[in-house]
């Protein structure tokens, strides 16, 4: 008879025999704050910065473009959008409301897009913008710090971007983080 037989495993033997259990509880916890963690927001290096120059040409078939001296002396919204972008079309009827509304202008940078495909998109879901300006190259939106579209831009009266929203915002999104700070702006500003 071996005198190992009989005998509790070594603290090696435990550790060893542990070792599978803690990595499936850092999983899970890793798993379970993941899925509850509802912070969505993405910081941007350029909130507080002024917005990057730019003059865009019109859509093909509009009348005028988007630059960035349209931005000065009022507080704007910026939407960045595309009529291949499944997501744009969701929050396309808030912000038709929105431009009702008349609570503040909204600009759009159509992005990468066919004109043909961008005004049939807008004739199917409305036309909430004062002015949209086509970037085919991508560089404005790239200026702006875009990575996936819908993102929507608050721009102060001063020509800052203030706050951004990544993806499609809902009415909550919409009334509690995008509006809180076009309202507040516009109380600080005066307008």
């Amino acid at each position: 008879m071996s005198t190992s037989e009989g005998r509790a495993p070594s603290w090696v033997g435990r550790l060893v025999l542990m070792l599978p259990v803690a990595v499936f509880a850092a999983v899970a916890l890793a798993l379970y704050w993941g899925l509850n963690d509802n912070d969505d927001s993405l910081p941007s290096t350029l909130i507080g910065k002024p917005i990057p120059e730019f003059d865009l040409p019109p859509v093909e078939g509009r009348q005028t473009g988007f630059s960035s001296a349209d931005l000065r002396d009022q507080v704007s919204i910026v939407n960045v959008w595309a009529s291949w972008c499944v997501p744009c079309r969701v929050e396309m009827p808030l912000l038709n409301e929105l431009a009702e509304d008349g609570i503040v202008p909204i600009y759009g940078i159509n992005f990468k897009d066919d004109a043909v495909e961008a005004l049939a998109f807008l004739e199917e879901l409305g036309d909430p913008y004062t002015r949209i300006g086509a970037d085919q190259s991508g560089r404005v939106a790239i200026d702006w710090g875009v990575y996936g579209l819908p993102e929507t831009f608050v721009v102060d009266a001063d020509g800052r971007i203030a706050y951004k929203h990544v993806g499609p915002f809902d009415r909550t999104s919409l009334e509690e983080d995008i509006l809180s700070v076009v309202r507040r702006l516009q109380a600080e500003d005066g307008s």
